[in-house]
């Protein structure tokens, strides 16, 4: 089969379209042919050496995957052979840039079906991430104020929509070429953060400030007073430790996406109850991969992106 590696760490250059032996499915796994490989940030530093996840090498990457079960390890009893499926693989493990992925069963799900299944891809890793930022760490319950810094991402485009549907009133920041994208999430209201001081837009304190963007250490301290007293600061973003404010009852808290089942389900419903929209940019080749690596290296990845082996 064909598949996407690197031998070592380093720049985009690194990554080799190649030739690779199937993998054989184990105990408790299956054996997915993969229909949609989604490209994260993460993929980047996994490949560059920067983030702090064992990989043994040759490594695969993309831990997002959309596929069709093709073979079912020893013990597995919660799918069958030809389920469209959908899951946040293990970022340990070889991952889902190649014709064919082994996956513990535990991380799948059934796909949507009102997507094309390629673009399924692109719900686990940040539709996990957005509703564990919002309601196993932010607790946001409807009725109260979120402002959401940074909306225009693929995360954001999940945590407006979500938060919409708890009820909550929604405050984003997006610059322009977001801006739409943003507002079709469902959005109260959108600030351009690139003509706008965002501590001058929100005169009314929120519950729950999420942020989701590139923020130096000072200007997020700053943004702590647009948070209510009780209330909390959540943020994907480990580089910069996250403020709180004791003195105030504000709590701080760091999301670190982690898989689960039941929550993954519950996303896929939404997506076929038209509750929750699956938002993808553009879907590439496998064999293509690299280029998107390099695009990402310059900030030129916008949106969800897709890896389509040539066997879809």
């Amino acid at each position: 089969m064909k598949a996407v590696r690197f031998h070592r760490t380093g720049g985009p250059e690194v990554l080799r379209y190649e030739e690779v032996d199937r993998p054989i499915s184990g105990a408790g796994q299956v054996l997915v042919r993969v229909a949609g490989a989604a490209y994260n940030p993460a993929d980047g530093g996994l490949r560059g050496g920067f983030l702090p996840i064992p990989i043994t090498l040759p490594h695969t990457p993309g831990y997002d995957v959309s596929g069709t079960v093709e073979v079912l390890g020893d013990g597995v009893n919660s799918l069958a052979i030809g389920d469209r499926v959908v899951g946040f693989l293990p970022m340990t493990e070889n991952g889902a840039a190649a014709e064919f992925v082994v996956a513990p069963a535990e991380a799948l799900v059934v796909a949507p079906t009102r997507v094309a299944l390629e673009d399924a891809a692109g719900l686990p890793s940040v539709g996990l991430t957005a509703h564990q930022a919002l309601f196993e760490v932010g607790r946001l319950s409807a009725g109260q104020r979120i402002l959401i810094n940074g909306a225009g991402g693929p995360v954001g485009g999940y945590a407006v929509q979500l938060a919409k549907g708890a009820g909550a009133q929604v405050i984003a920041t997006a610059s322009p070429r977001s801006r739409d994208t943003v507002a079709a999430a469902g959005a109260d209201e959108i600030i351009d953060h690139t003509e706008t001081s965002v501590l001058d837009a929100v005169p009314e304190q929120v519950d729950v400030l999420l942020n989701l963007a590139p923020i130096d250490e000072q200007g997020f301290a700053a943004m702590v007073a647009l948070v209510r007293d009780g209330g909390v600061v959540v943020s994907t973003t480990p580089r910069v430790a996250t403020p709180g404010d004791a003195s105030r009852g504000v709590r701080a808290a760091t999301v670190y996406v982690h898989p689960d089942r039941s929550v993954l389900t519950q996303l896929v419903d939404l997506v076929d109850n038209d509750a929750l929209h699956i938002d993808i940019a553009q879907r590439v080749p496998l064999a293509e991969l690299s280029r998107i690596h390099e695009l990402a290296e310059t900030g030129g990845v916008h949106g969800k992106i897709i890896a389509v082996p040539s066997t879809v």
